[in-house]
């Protein structure tokens, strides 16, 4: 580690990896925007889906000012957050065959629609079974994962095959295995995770490619405004309206 203060490091660190993703992802962001630009036209439905705290940056694109109000939560009981009591159980119920059949069966996901499953490892049974199945509904599946797993850890999954090995689209993360950018001598573990920074910026570009596609398109891109401003409330009730056929967080 430098002379400079750890603050100062980790964003340094998560400024290289953010450069990295923006050059070496361009080609997948362009492409996963694109997808969503075409389920939005083609009357397809937008979905998220991420355990733990894999599940930030899932959150982070629903509901969202400035966002595209069509993508819905894919939400997993018990896995979206760190709410669960005990928390560990979250990190358990993503190893479990079998819950992402479940989920699924019970969703309103459908051929035609597109599923964003957001998995740092990618190793766990959850994401892998959740990638396949939905698949085989004939949804497209865009991964956000850190390739780097793949080739580091073994998979959880029955099959032995990651998540970005069902995937449509894979947008890597760069984040290294264990998700902890900084040491000292005088810490004995790694510090410093950046996989929320980072996966929620690929994924907010993703969003402004498929906005920016519509919009290229002709097709007024369906976006929410922050209901601080002015008419923002007005504005969102318009759009939450007309497409309320394809929103499932307001019912």
């Amino acid at each position: 580690m430098s002379d400079r203060k750890p603050a100062g490091q980790f964003i340094d660190t998560a400024i290289d990896l953010l450069r990295r993703v923006r050059d070496e992802e361009a080609g997948t962001i362009e492409a996963a925007g694109t997808l969503l630009a075409d389920t939005v036209q083609n009357g397809g439905r937008l979905f998220a889906f991420g355990a733990g705290h894999s599940s930030l940056a899932a959150q982070d694109v629903v509901y969202r000012a400035g966002g595209l109000a069509l993508m819905n939560l894919l939400a997993v009981p018990g896995v979206v957050g760190v709410d669960v009591m005990p928390a560990t159980l979250g990190s358990a119920l993503e190893r479990v065959d079998g819950l992402a059949s479940a989920v699924l069966d019970s969703s309103p996901l459908r051929e035609g629609d597109t599923l964003v499953i957001i998995s740092l490892s990618g190793r766990n049974a959850l994401p892998v079974e959740m990638a396949v199945n939905a698949r085989a509904l004939g949804v497209r599946v865009i991964g956000v994962t850190s390739v780097a797993y793949a080739s580091e850890t073994r998979s959880r999954h029955a099959s032995g095959t990651f998540l970005k090995d069902h995937c449509d689209i894979v947008l890597d993360s760069k984040i290294a295995v264990g998700d902890a950018e900084l040491t000292l001598d005088t810490v004995p573990a790694p510090f410093a995770p950046a996989s929320t920074v980072v996966t929620s910026a690929l994924l907010q570009a993703v969003m402004a490619t498929a906005a920016a596609a519509l919009a290229d398109r002709g097709i007024e891109p369906p976006l929410l405004r922050s209901g601080n401003v002015d008419g923002g409330h007005e504005w969102n009730g318009r759009v939450l309206e007309q497409y309320r056929d394809r929103i499932f967080y307001r019912h």
